[in-house]
This record gives structure tokens, sequence and C-alpha cells, in this order.
């Protein structure tokens, strides 16, 4: 009774019209503020921004025209060996003398090169067809590394020209001396096989390692020159490693895509 006895007193009491009505605690205007502030600036940055991404894949260090697999046009018993890894070659250079039932036989470079490798020994038995060597294509020493990512298909579309590229080096601590720098050069237009891949390479196992996630797209990347580091190229580091890279070390790229607007994503 006594509840129901105040509320009937609120009833009649006259309203309390000129007492002032607080809307709202600066507190809460504070709130709003910031969240207008907030709400605004995000909408300027989903038309105007950018977002930045990455396609991150095997890679490879190469001279720019590749190499080739040297077979041999004979068969026999390989007696001589005539030139070493790592030897310069002009083109029709002899590499190996292999003992056929026809007399002694040379085995000839096809094009001017590098030996990047040699698969013959003395007293070993060939086939026609056998591999007895890689070449890489070397015109002059003082020829620049490239670097050739493989990127998978669906990413080479959106990769722009001249996009920077980080490379992890594999020979190289990349806490101590950071990662080397690049900028794309050129991406192909077709998917690429592991037989492509490894007639360029020179190494079939390269060949099958890099397309065991599909075929991938090669993209060939400039390394940035640097006349302040011992490898001749720019790192994130100051002066990057004490030594000079070798052509056919493996590396991981980083290549940036095109930039995306995140208002393209809010749209259907």
């Amino acid at each position: 009774m006594q509840f129901r006895q105040q509320a009937l007193a609120k009833l009649q009491s006259p309203e309390e019209l000129d007492l002032p009505v607080r809307f709202a605690r600066p507190q809460g205007w504070l709130a709003l503020s910031v969240s207008v502030v907030v709400m605004a600036a995000a909408s300027v940055w989903a038309v105007t921004g950018s977002v930045a991404s990455t396609v991150n894949a095997q890679a490879v260090l190469t001279h720019g025209q590749g190499s080739y697999i040297l077979q041999s046009p004979v068969a026999g018993q390989v007696t001589a060996v005539l030139a070493r890894q790592g030897e310069r070659l002009a083109a029709d250079a002899p590499v190996l003398k292999v003992h056929t039932g026809q007399g002694d036989e040379v085995v000839r470079t096809v094009a001017a090169g590098q030996i990047s490798a040699l698969a013959a020994t003395i007293g070993q038995i060939i086939q026609t067809g056998t591999n007895v060597a890689a070449v890489e294509k070397i015109a002059h020493a003082s020829d620049p590394l490239y670097a050739t990512v493989y990127v998978p298909a669906e990413n080479a579309s959106a990769i722009p020209a001249d996009a920077p590229v980080d490379l992890t080096v594999s020979s190289v601590s990349t806490q101590e001396y950071g990662v080397l720098r690049g900028h794309v050069k050129s991406v192909d237009r077709a998917a690429q096989s592991a037989q492509s891949i490894s007639a360029f390479l020179g190494d079939d196992q390269l060949g099958e390692q890099f397309t065991k996630k599909g075929r991938p797209v090669a993209v060939l990347v400039r390394l940035d020159p640097s006349r302040r580091t011992k490898s001749g190229y720019r790192w994130s580091s100051a002066d990057g490693p004490p030594f000079r890279l070798d052509s056919m070390t493996l590396a991981s790229g980083a290549i940036r895509l095109a930039d995306q607007h995140p208002v393209d994503w809010l749209l259907p």
C-alpha cells in the first residue's frame, strides 16, 4: 500500500517542466566524436587507400640466357675430359673425347658458356643422347646475374612491371646480411613445364622441384646493382655478404603485387 500511495502522489504532482534536461554526459559526447572521426577516416581510406600484398615463390640465380644440357652425339667410352667445371668455353669447344667403334670422337659445346656441371668421367660408357654436361650461356665474365622466380600461374597477371622483389638467398644469412633487392624485368606469358624449366636451367631435378605444385610462370628479376657491396648488388643491409654470388644458387622471392583498393572488397 505504501508504494501505491507514492505512485498516486507522483501522478497527482505537477511535472517539473522548469528543470533542464541532460541529453548526454561529456564522456558520451567524446566517445561519439571519436567514433565519427574514425568512421570518416575509414571511409576516406576505403576510397583512396590501397593494400599491398606479395606472392612468395621459389627462385634461382642465373645469367639471363639460361643454360643447356650438353648431350653426347655418339656412343662409346670416355677416354678424356677436356674441360673443367666452372670453365668458360667458346662455341664448338672440346669437352670430352669418346672412343667409338669408328675411332675417337670429340664432344663439343653447342654455344659459348660456362661449364656448371660435368656428368661424365674417364672410363665411363655412354650412349648417344647421354647428358654429359650442363653449360650456362655466358658471353662475358661481366654478364650480370638475374633471378628467375617461378610463381603460381594464378598470380602472374597481378605482377606489375618493375615490381620490387626481395630475395632470400640460400647461401646468405638473412639475419646477418638481409635480403637481396631486385625488380621485375619480365613475366612469361605461358606456364612452364618441368621439361622447359630443366632445359633452361640445365638441371632435371630443379625442373621437377619447381613444378611440384603445378606448372608455374617464370618471372625474370633484374638484381639492383651496387658499387659498395662485395657481391655487386644491393641488399637490405648496408654492405651485404662479404663474397660474390654464384650462379645456380637457390633462393626464394617475395614479389609485390599490384595494390588493391579496399572498397573493391566491399562492393558486390
